[in-house]
């Protein structure tokens, strides 16, 4: 990876006159800004469908783009939606906060008609995209017949035939169902129509784009329903342990995700084709892919199903390399990154080693006195990637409002900070500074935002996922004073010849 420098923005936090962030025009407007502002990467959250809680790490399929990013007047255009059709589905009363509710409650509506009007005109081009996506018809029919269990897990659905894929129930579902199961099939076609126009333009302004990789999947998926035999389940398919994180400094009774668990022993035994499918998919939306909780991959924590704090767990030996160099082998021309923060080991230092994968490096961490690490950028190595903060961290902002007295203090004098330049550029300019080979901030902190505009609080589950940036934010100034510093500290992308 060459010395460089991105932003990171979700998908959802682009402003839209329709409630949430979307593959349209200010996506992009964004594209061009970061050209302006000398930026190499886009980074994104992951992409898929949000299921409760609206996490994008606890998705229905792994696979599958989240239907809300698709872009309504990109509908228009292509003929399947009128204008009229979108006068109700405006939603600029709170512009800076997505109505998830709100969405669930009209996106969709909406969407039918645009199916209504293209699905039988584009059969063909339909069939064609289902041919190169092995995974759509289980998701297609997953999402249908939840749609016809009001939405539950599909662990409660009350035909136990289809719940665990009993000869024949696939085949009658799929009749029984037949318009949801086309309906999903296409809102699919449609996120990857728009997704690969807007992706060659983003490439077009010579900027890639870095996507997220979720170490686990939801279990309520279509991932886990179709292929449970690689997830540690048992009676009936209902997990016996379930993924988190240990107790730490900032919680005292750890972080239960819930997911479900590899059975690593099989994936093995199969070569590991549900990874290599799995981060196939991936590389037909991103140009570089981070492994979320690379650690994961070392020793993972293992929390007793049906507990309600992740405080009874215990750690369990990883794939390790046995993983990870099958994926770096078989995609020897994709880039990842690893994200190796949580409790680090001498074990998940030397899987980082031998990996050879780029590790992660937040400043926000160098200075915090409860939890000591390498992150201080005088000890960087060239290979890792240096960020203000990630999605799960507080804005720089609202780091120095909540941090120690002793914190700030120390920031400002290894950083030299000053009122004049002020905090927030101070700190990027300690992480452009770096000899990181990749730098990387979130717009918020180049906006100087607080705490109204953090993504998510790890350990929380209500008020995530929902701050979007402002039209006009992004604005030609702000684009300037960015490829200024990103011009100082030689990030600059090389110029064509």
């Amino acid at each position: 990876m060459k010395r460089s420098s991105g932003i990171l923005l979700p998908i959802f936090s682009l402003p839209s006159l329709y409630g949430i962030g979307t593959m349209g025009r200010e996506a992009y407007m964004f594209a061009d800004f970061l050209h302006a502002a000398g930026q190499s990467y886009w980074q994104l959250l992951p992409l898929g469908p949000t299921s409760q809680g609206d996490s994008p790490y606890q998705s229905f399929s792994t696979y599958a783009g989240n239907p809300y990013f698709i872009d309504l007047e990109l509908l228009v255009r292509d003929g399947l939606l009128t204008e009229a059709d979108l006068d109700d589905h405006v939603q600029d009363s709170s512009p800076r906060r997505i109505d998830y509710g709100k969405l669930y409650e009209t996106r969709f509506p909406i969407l039918r008609k645009a199916y209504q009007a293209g699905y039988a005109k584009e059969k063909a081009q339909v069939d064609a995209f289902v041919k190169d996506n092995a995974w759509l018809p289980d998701y297609a029919l997953f999402m249908a017949v939840k749609k016809h269990f009001g939405m539950q897990s599909w662990l409660d659905w009350p035909d136990e035939d289809i719940r665990l894929r009993r000869p024949g129930s696939i085949e009658r579902y799929g009749k029984l169902l037949k318009d949801d199961v086309q309906f999903y099939t296409y809102l699919q076609y449609l996120f990857y129509r728009q997704w690969n126009q807007l992706k060659d333009y983003v490439h077009s302004k010579g900027i890639q784009i870095i996507g997220d990789l979720p170490i686990y999947v939801a279990l309520d998926s279509a991932d886990v329903w179709a292929e449970p035999q690689f997830f540690q389940l048992g009676e009936g398919n209902i997990p016996t342990e379930v993924a988190g994180c240990p107790p730490d400094a900032f919680s005292a009774d750890g972080q239960l995700w819930g997911n479900p668990l590899y059975d690593y022993g099989r994936m093995e035994a199969d070569g590991f084709g549900w990874w290599i499918r799995r981060v196939d998919g991936a590389r037909k939306l991103f140009d570089v892919i981070r492994i979320d909780h690379f650690r994961g991959m070392e020793s993972y924590w293992t929390i007793p199903y049906g507990d309600t704090t992740a405080k009874n767990g215990h750690w369990r030996k990883g794939p390790g390399m046995k993983l990870v160099g099958v994926l770096t082998s078989w995609f020897h021309g994709t880039q990842f990154i690893a994200e190796d923060l949580g409790f680090l080991t001498p074990e998940v230092y030397q899987l980082l080693a031998d990996s050879g994968l780029p590790g992660m490096k937040v400043l926000e961490f160098a200075f915090d006195v409860r939890e000591p690490g390498n992150y201080l950028p005088h000890t960087y190595s060239r290979n890792c990637v240096c960020y203000v903060g990630t999605h799960d961290n507080e804005t720089v902002r609202q780091w120095k409002e909540s941090a120690t007295p002793e914190s700030v203090t120390y920031a400002r004098r290894y950083l030299n900070l000053s009122h004049e330049e002020g905090f927030h550029w101070g700190m990027i300019r300690g992480g452009m500074s770096s000899v990181a080979d990749l730098f990387v901030a979130q717009i918020q902190d180049y906006l100087g935002l607080s705490a109204e505009a953090r993504i998510n609080t790890p350990g929380t589950s209500t008020g995530n996922w929902q701050w979007r940036m402002l039209p006009g934010e992004a604005s030609p100034a702000l684009a300037r004073k960015i490829y200024e510093y990103t011009q100082m500290y030689e990030r600059l992308p090389a110029k064509k010849a």
